[in-house]
């Protein structure tokens, strides 16, 4: 693991205190690789906590450029940066928050074809991305390359997270999860249904948190759990996701 300078002691120093963290714990953060896919309202949690963490090095897949609809969920982008691209931006606010942190953006829509080539490598992925269809070429790669992958969505006043290790026998993968339905890009996104923007900030963390307790070895392992939290009712629920023995992407 890497060693870390006197600045990141002092950078990290409430991480270090921790006895669940200290300084090995910190260490792993640094040699850690973890891929965010989309930097919009979840991203946009995501990407400043990881980056504040100290997580070694990140990458940002994200297609979109900053529309001002986006502004009410996304305040890691600024008015001035309409039609701007939104891994470029959220990469330079990785590098002002942290210059410890190698960061890339990549500035692709994440496809069948293109996901390996940008997914492999990585210890962890985040998935924040808009649509299903994304998802699941996320999570049917992970289970193959066996990374695992924290998900995260929120959409009116709902939101869920969940790590999944599917190619474990006894652990469920995203397809478990959603089944097949859902490989169109025609389903519904935070556009047609709206969503809270406090919401999205709030899945966000809560999914960093989740990636920084899996790269340390923080708590309870819980791979195949489903975190719901209903903002209207204020109100968090967790559930245990069973594996389907006939699914496509992970049963024998």
């Amino acid at each position: 693991m890497s060693e870390l300078s006197d600045d990141e002691l002092e950078r990290y120093a409430r991480h270090i205190v921790l006895p669940q963290v200290g300084g090995v714990g910190q260490r792993k953060l640094k040699s850690a690789r973890v891929l965010v896919v989309g930097a919009g309202g979840i991203g946009s949690a995501i990407v400043p906590a990881l980056a504040g963490a100290g997580i070694g090095k990140l990458t940002i897949i994200d297609d979109d450029i900053v529309d001002r609809s986006n502004l009410q969920r996304q305040p890691i982008f600024r008015d001035d940066q309409i039609g701007q691209p939104k891994a470029v931006l959220a990469a330079e606010v990785v590098r002002a928050l942290n210059p410890y942190v190698e960061v890339t953006a990549v500035k692709e829509r994440l496809s069948a074809d293109n996901a390996e080539s940008l997914l492999a490598g990585h210890d962890l992925v985040i998935d924040g991305s808009d649509n299903f269809a994304t998802r699941l070429v996320v999570g049917d790669l992970l289970t193959r390359l066996r990374i695992p992958l924290v998900s995260a969505a929120a959409v009116m006043f709902q939101g869920q997270i969940a790590l999944f290790r599917g190619w474990e026998p006894d652990k469920p993968c995203y397809r478990c999860f959603v089944g097949d339905a859902f490989d169109s890009d025609d389903c519904d996104t935070c556009a047609e249904q709206g969503v809270l923007g406090a919401l999205t900030a709030t899945v966000g963390s809560f999914a960093a948190l989740m990636a920084i307790r899996v790269i340390v070895g923080i708590g309870e392992d819980v791979p195949g759990s489903l975190f719901l939290f209903d903002g209207e009712a204020l109100d968090w629920r967790k559930i245990r996701l069973p594996k389907d023995p006939n699914c496509r992407t992970c049963s024998a």
